[in-house]
């Protein structure tokens, strides 16, 4: 049984199995002092299976909603104080994703070190999603961008 949390974020209706990614995209690592709560595949009307994941004493920033909208794209993010949801906000994917994402071209500007570019992409579309690179037009999809959460 998952208690409530007292001050916090709720993270619900995160695809199936992406917890641990989410996880990754804060930098939580266990180690902070966060107490967190992790629930995987549990029944979803909307989704049919779903993950949560529950941090408390943490409210999350605007680049990281957009970061979990890459991967979770209807999420939820639920703000709690006090034990009660004090807003409630659905993820939204922004047109242009900035310095969140690398290119997965070796050889784009923004992949080169000397180079002081950050990556941006246009969403071309959230589902399935695909993200275009603003520097060298190639495409870049959501197992892509797993795959590079999952390095972190």
């Amino acid at each position: 049984m998952v208690r409530k949390i007292r001050n916090g974020t709720v993270i619900d209706h995160i695809s199936a199995g992406n917890a641990l990614n989410v996880l990754k995209i804060l930098g939580i690592k266990g180690s902070e002092g966060y107490r967190v709560a992790i629930v995987m595949n549990v029944e979803s009307k909307k989704l049919g299976l779903k993950d949560i994941v529950k941090v408390e004493g943490r409210e999350l920033a605007p680049k990281e909603v957009n970061m979990i909208a890459l991967i979770a794209p209807k999420a939820t993010i639920n703000i709690i104080r006090d034990y009660k949801v004090v807003k409630k906000v659905r993820v939204k994917l922004p047109r242009i994703i900035d310095g969140i994402v690398k290119c997965s071209n070796p050889n784009c500007i923004t992949n080169r070190p000397r180079e002081h570019v950050k990556p941006r992409f246009k969403v071309v579309s959230e589902e399935p999603l695909i993200l275009q690179c603003s520097y060298c037009e190639r495409y870049t999809t959501r197992e892509d961008v797993v795959k590079q959460f999952k390095q972190l």
